[in-house]
């Protein structure tokens, strides 16, 4: 089997870990990912332990399955390189602000005058009709102006940001949703087109597909976010010994759970008989579960859940997810053998396709280890 994405050739000009999150998602599903590196490289191959210079944690996670190339933009040869490259690819990305790639020439309108169709994707802070345009972007700057960092204070009692690169990484996803959505259209017509990804807009629309809310209705018939997602005692509840995550969330769920507490005239109270009633008395429902889940022990609670049929995961750290018995199974985590970096573990694509597949067939790769492979490949071509 070959993967979905074979045949398809991407220029990836972005770095960090917006755009090549969507390139790893390519890679891994069989595209041909020319990763274009200035010569310092990414600036995440700097980030996160190393073994060797330029070639950290996040940097190995993020760049599998792709080759890179070094060129200097500003260098009149390196330049005619990449147009090169544009002529022979059907996707270029790039995560600099528009402003930047007119100045280097690489501008959507300069790409066409080349290559017609095809699909040019950039992923940056801000849509380009709106005033913000040419500020620069990073995920902590879009948690904070989307939502996100309000949402978390609702429970930290202060903003907050999420423990996770939440923006980078949702905005990635999304900009492989379009990536592919304007693959199709250019199969189907031969056509190419521009796409457009901003980060700020992305995750707007992430955080208020709840927490707009009650502001969904004009005029409003309620607040903004979402009470059971924003109450400070949804969190992992606090057993005699540890934590557990625990959601009882359905009439079935409840029932189950009253019931086998002793607790059967709480179903005859509307804060806790029906989910509408449960979502508008957030604070207490979740006090109350909180309250009761100190009684036991996790392994208790544990049984006690399995038993009532109610939903329930441990809390889980990096280091507890290698070693889960489900991760296992799936065989969720490759040990594979780095040509310069010696053995790492590899974490595994997580959808599986029935008729094609997913394969790691090469590493991250060391800074420009592809330079002279891609450039003999434009002479042949």
């Amino acid at each position: 089997m070959v993967g979905p994405l074979k045949g398809v050739k991407v220029l990836d000009l972005s770095s960090v870990v917006m755009g090549p999150y969507a390139t790893l998602m390519m890679a891994d599903m069989g595209a041909d990912v020319i990763k274009v590196e200035r010569p310092a490289g990414d600036i995440t191959r700097y980030v996160g332990p190393s073994r060797n210079e330029g070639m950290g944690s996040n940097f190995l996670n993020l760049n599998r399955n792709k080759r890179s190339i070094v060129l200097d933009l500003k260098s009149e040869e390196d330049f005619q390189s990449m147009i090169n490259l544009v002529k022979k690819s059907d996707v270029l990305i790039h995560s600099f602000r528009p402003q930047t790639m007119k100045k280097l020439g690489l501008s959507y309108k300069d790409i066409i005058k080349v290559n017609k169709s095809i699909v040019y994707c950039g992923m940056f802070g801000y849509g380009q009709e709106g005033p913000y345009a040419s500020n620069p972007a990073y995920d902590d700057i879009i948690q904070a102006g989307s939502g996100i960092a309000a949402a978390q204070g609702e429970i930290a009692g202060e903003p907050q940001y999420v423990a996770s690169l939440l923006a980078d990484k949702t905005t990635g996803l999304i900009g492989l949703s379009a990536l592919l959505s304007a693959l199709i259209y250019k199969e189907k017509t031969g056509e190419g087109q521009e796409v457009e990804v901003p980060m700020f807009e992305s995750m707007a629309s992430n955080t208020l597909i709840e927490h707009l809310y009650g502001e969904t209705f004009s005029p409003p018939i309620g607040e903004h976010f979402y009470a059971r997602a924003t109450t400070p005692y949804r969190k992992p509840y606090k057993t005699s010994d540890g934590y557990l995550g625990v959601l009882i969330y359905n009439d079935k769920q409840w029932k189950n759970f009253l019931h086998a507490i002793g607790r059967d005239d709480l179903m005859e109270d509307e804060r806790f008989n029906n989910i509408t009633g449960r979502s508008n008395n957030s604070n207490v429902v979740n006090k109350f579960v909180n309250n009761i889940m100190g009684s036991k022990t996790t392994n208790e609670w544990i049984q006690f859940c399995e038993e009532q049929d109610i939903p329930y995961m441990p809390v889980n750290s990096p280091k507890d997810l290698m070693e889960d018995e489900h991760m296992k199974s799936v065989d969720f985590f490759t040990k594979e053998y780095h040509p310069t970096e010696g053995e790492i573990t590899n974490i595994k694509f997580p959808v599986n396709f029935s008729k094609t597949s997913t394969e790691i067939k090469r590493l991250a790769p060391n800074l420009g280890e592809h330079t002279e492979e891609i450039m003999e490949e434009l002479k042949k071509e």
